[in-house]
């Protein structure tokens, strides 16, 4: 056997190898989410959250809500956040030293005025400036903070400290939530008696071209722009079925930053959120999910299929590479903080299944298709390739994405159906037959450049510019 031979069977093998290992874990984790999906859906049909909205017997929330530069819109989000059905509830939005009017705004707009507030500084951020209420009793629940700037992190953190209540909920204020969202948010953290819930997710979805009004959502629409729609496709697999199966194993390493909801007493015990990761979010889930196995208590971490949460994607590849880039960098920052728990039977199924799981098919696979991709063209280039069967197996892996796409529609059209057209359905479909030669080659490669940006230590968080929620049409 020639050496050039040994080489391209080396990568042929290796690389399919992984491949098979990655695509029957895709198959495994679809078909186990289906069954908690149905199961949650069988036990709430017949769940009155009316009831629950008035009820006493609700565990109290602080929603913490960071702002940077939000001027335009800070108000229309407050007011959407404030008419949220919950009785036990507070909103904490903090002002990250915007450079805007923003804060001028939440004074005017909600009538605020400068309390001498406590600030219990469990956690240590940077200096808080001013805490201010409002004098109209309609915005009782409502308190604005005011701090240097320190980034989204520390923001939290600041929350954190002013917080009342026993469990906080984090959230991007320019999220639109459900009316219900937090009804439903709240009941994991009572219907688990044998076990401490630490944590709590919810599905995330796409509110591009979606016409809002008052912050609420008026009509639910599939994006028409090509990247949006193409992230509304990602976020069904994601968020249906991926998500749902970790949740079910109780392994889930990662609860979205744009909403999710803690146990404050444990959040504090880990130290807040750390500010030296870009991908604070999942961090945080990680070391509260490390702690608890440390002290050997019983634990949960549990997620919601239901739509609670609507968020705006990045509408240009400029945006959404930022974000990825950002994305890549948090989950290797994660995965090194934590790298103590890497096969550590200590950690159980943490760190047997989930931790691993993470590292070989989140962190090494853009890893391993770039290289994928460039021994491909040095093998065509050398005319070390046997073409018959290179194309059989690239109609193979498509074939398998676009029936792991279709299997996610699927599950989405059976169970909540937020796309109920025809035409969407029609159209998400055209998405997921051009995904794999247009967005995910970029995906794969933003998450190059992650790498090499973490390795040159470029930490910037990196510029989301949004557009805003359309509007309705005035006839």
């Amino acid at each position: 056997m020639s050496w050039q031979t040994f080489i391209v069977d080396f990568f042929t093998y290796g690389i399919l190898l992984y491949s098979v290992s990655l695509l029957s874990s895709y198959v495994f984790i679809a078909l186990y989410s289906v069954g908690i999906t149905r199961d949650h859906l069988r036990k709430n049909m017949f769940t009155d959250y009316r009831v629950l909205a008035s009820s006493e017997q609700l565990p109290g929330l602080s929603i913490l809500a960071p702002a940077y530069n939000e001027g335009n819109t800070i108000i229309e989000n407050v007011r959407s956040l404030l008419s949220i059905h919950y009785n036990n509830l507070e909103l904490i939005v903090i002002n990250d030293g915007s450079k805007d009017d923003c804060l001028e705004k939440l004074i005017q707009g909600y009538n605020l005025y400068k309390t001498d507030h406590f600030v219990n500084e469990q956690i240590a951020t940077k200096k808080v400036r001013g805490v201010y209420k409002s004098h109209n009793p309609v915005y009782k629940k409502l308190i604005v903070v005011d701090k240097e700037n320190g980034g989204k992190a520390d923001a939290l953190n600041v929350g954190i400290n002013i917080a009342s209540k026993d469990y906080i909920v984090c959230i991007d204020v320019d999220c639109i939530l459900e009316q219900d969202a937090l009804l439903k948010m709240a009941k994991p953290f009572m219907e688990h008696p044998g076990k401490r819930v630490i944590a709590s997710g919810g599905v995330v979805r796409i509110v591009n071209d979606c016409i809002v009004k008052n912050g609420k959502i008026l009509k639910i629409n599939l994006p028409e722009s090509f990247i949006p729609r193409m992230q509304t496709l990602e976020y069904i697999r994601a968020f249906l079925l991926g998500r749902m199966a970790w949740s079910r194993m109780n392994g889930l390493l990662l609860i979205s930053g744009a909403f999710g909801a803690f146990d404050k007493d444990i959040v504090i015990k880990c130290g807040g959120y750390n500010h030296k990761t870009v991908g604070e979010d999942m961090e945080l889930v990680v070391r509260m999910r490390r702690y608890m196995e440390e002290l050997g208590e019983p634990y949960k971490v549990t997620y919601i299929p239901d739509p609670l949460c609507w968020t705006e994607a990045p509408n240009s590849f400029k945006i959404l590479g930022r974000q990825r880039n950002r994305w890549t960098r948090g989950t290797i920052e994660t995965l090194w903080f934590h790298r103590k728990m890497f096969f550590n039977p200590k950690y159980g199924f943490l760190g047997l299944v989930s931790y691993p799981y993470w590292f070989f098919f989140e962190f090494l696979a853009p890893i391993i298709e770039f290289v994928g991709f460039l021994a491909l063209f040095i093998f065509a280039m050398f005319g070390l390739i046997d073409w018959g069967v290179f194309f059989s197996l690239l109609a193979f892996i498509l074939s398998f994405g676009l029936l792991y796409s279709m299997f996610a529609i699927f599950i989405e059209v059976i169970t909540y159906n937020q796309y109920n057209r025809t035409r969407d359905i029609f159209k998400l479909i055209l998405t997921a037959i051009a995904e794999p030669f247009i967005f995910h080659p970029f995906v794969v490669w933003a998450a190059i450049k992650g790498n090499i940006d973490l390795i040159q230590k470029k930490n910037s968080w990196g510029e989301m510019t949004r557009q805003g929620f359309a509007k309705p049409k005035t006839s």
